[in-house]
Order: structure tokens, then C-alpha cells, then sequence
């Protein structure tokens, strides 16, 4: 026979467990209900999302640190680059600067040569210089044409502003002037003012008159010309101003000082007269202008500070 175990006992510890979820489910539907009438939640989260900023900010501080230092190489590393470059073209740009200016002064100058052939009808020829020898015991040029370009030994040479020398020597290939203002070099020559005959010595960076009488009539500013005496130089070739005039130790002549009517520390070309060549002399004039000086290249862009 059966025994019916009869009702089953209620623990306490279950009641109470579904009494706390019967609280839990009153009070977040309460809170759901005031929620939605209120919005008081709503302001609670933005408090506590205003309250946990602070520690957000902190966590992502290492990353953004970072970010920024590489950021900040990355731009370094571009200024660098480019500021190279920016060197680089301005180096190129300065020496195609300075090459158009070196063409327009070596094109001025052939104009000045070129006028002066026009002006007087000279039959001349055109040598280039290849070397110079400017020592005071030793004025010389080197000429880049020689007796294969029908250079010969005697020949005058000159310039825009008048007479530079006379050919010396003469090689196949290349040709060497004495100029003017060489101490074994003197040319006779006369003021265009008055036609007094003088000569004109070398002095190794200059030239100078030597045992002029005090009786002769000799200014400060006159022209001398070549008097074509001695039939070396063609009369009426500017030779050189004077520049000063003083006793000399015997105190019976005067000396003078002349600067050259030819540029003889500049140029690259000069004009060799044919050897019995009917010409009309050169008229005397000024030597040329200077030329101006070109700007100062532009300075390259400095580093970047770190």
C-alpha cells in the first residue's frame, strides 16, 4: 500500500528570493515610467558621462601623444626635403643668373668692338684673349690666334678705348702681346689738343710721360693720340689721359701721370689691325661705361627649428 507524501513545504529562502525579484521589476518599471515622463535618467547618464570624461581623456592620452610625435617627424621630414630642393634650385638658378650676365657683358663688349670698326673702317680681326700676364715687371696677353689666322709679328693691337699693345711673338696657334704699360714698352704720341709730340712709357701698372719741358704747353685732362712716328702705330689711336703732372728731381722737367685710354685688366676679345691696312683712325673717345653691377643672388631659405 501506497503512502501519499502529502503537499510539498515552501522553503523560506525561495520566497524570499522572488520577493527581491518582484522588488527589482516594481522599481525598474517605476524608473521606467519616470524616465519617460521626467528624463531624469537622461540627465543622470550626462552627469556621469561628464563625470568619467576626465578618465577617457587620460586613457587616450598615450595615443594621441604618439600620433602627434609622428605627425610632427612626418612634417619635419617634409620641411627638410623641401628646403633642400629650395637650395638646390637656387643654386641653379644663381648660376644660370650669373652666366646670362657674364654673356650680356661679353655682348656689350663685342658691340663696343663692333662700333668701333663701324666708326672708323678699320680692317681688323678679331683674336679672343686665352692668357693674361699682368706682373708689374711683365705685361703680356696671350691671343688664341696665331700666324695660321694671318697674325705677324709688329701688329697693333686695340680695344673700345683705344691702343693696347703690339704683337711679339707668334706661334701657329696662338700669338703675345707687349702692352702698353709694360716697362720695355713706349709709344710715341701727341695731345689731340695741340699736337705736341711726346712719348709714353711703361710702368708696369700704368703709364707716364717722362722729361717734359716746363715750356711746353701740357695740361692736366689732355688726350694723347699716337703720332704714327717710328710707323709701329697708325696715327690718331687714343692711347691715355693725363692724369697729373709734377716736377721732377732736377726740378727742370715734368713728369705725367696717364690712365689708359684701353681697358687693359678687362674683356675677352680684342682687334689686331692688318698689317698695311688703309684705316681712318679711331676717333678719341672716352673708354666705355662700366658696367653695372648685377643684384646679389638671393639668400637660401634657412633649416627648420626643432
Amino acid at each position: 500500500m501506497s503512502s501519499y507524501p502529502g503537499p510539498t513545504a515552501t522553503r523560506p529562502g525561495d520566497t524570499a528570493g522572488t520577493l527581491r525579484l518582484l522588488a527589482y521589476l516594481a522599481l525598474a518599471i517605476t524608473l521606467l515610467v519616470l524616465d519617460h515622463r521626467g528624463g531624469w535618467l537622461r540627465q543622470l547618464r550626462s552627469q556621469a558621462g561628464l563625470a568619467v570624461q576626465p578618465v577617457w581623456a587620460l586613457a587616450g592620452l598615450p595615443g594621441r601623444l604618439g600620433s602627434g610625435l609622428k605627425d610632427g617627424f612626418a612634417s619635419r621630414s617634409a620641411l627638410l626635403e623641401e628646403n633642400r630642393q629650395l637650395r638646390n634650385d637656387l643654386l641653379l638658378a644663381n648660376a644660370r643668373l650669373t652666366r646670362l650676365r657674364n654673356a650680356a657683358i661679353d655682348n656689350a663688349q663685342l658691340r663696343d668692338l663692333l662700333g668701333v670698326v663701324e666708326r672708323g673702317g678699320l680692317d681688323v680681326q678679331l683674336a679672343p684673349i686665352l692668357d693674361i700676364d699682368l706682373e708689374p715687371s711683365r705685361q703680356r696677353l696671350v691671343l688664341a690666334a696665331g700666324s695660321g689666322d694671318g697674325v705677324v709679328r709688329g701688329q697693333a693691337v686695340i680695344d673700345a678705348g683705344g691702343l693696347l699693345g703690339q704683337v711679339i711673338d707668334v706661334t701657329p696657334m696662338q700669338s703675345t702681346v707687349l702692352l702698353l704699360t709694360d716697362p720695355d714698352h713706349a709709344v710715341p704720341v701727341l695731345i689731340a689738343r695741340n699736337g705736341v709730340r711726346l712719348i709714353a712709357y711703361g710702368r708696369g701698372d700704368r703709364l707716364e710721360l717722362r722729361d717734359v719741358p716746363m715750356n711746353r704747353d701740357v695740361q692736366v685732362g689732355d688726350v694723347l693720340v699716337t703720332s704714327g712716328l717710328g710707323g709701329r702705330f697708325p696715327a690718331g689711336f687714343p692711347v691715355a689721359t693725363i692724369t697729373a703732372l709734377r716736377p721732377d728731381e732736377s726740378q727742370a722737367f715734368l713728369v705725367g701721370e696717364l690712365a689708359p685710354a684701353a681697358q687693359l685688366d678687362r674683356g675677352r676679345d680684342v682687334l689686331l689691325l692688318r698689317s698695311g691696312a688703309s684705316a681712318t683712325p679711331l676717333p678719341a673717345t672716352p673708354p666705355p661705361a662700366a658696367t653695372p653691377p648685377a643684384p646679389a643672388p638671393a639668400q637660401p631659405p634657412q633649416e627648420p627649428q626643432r
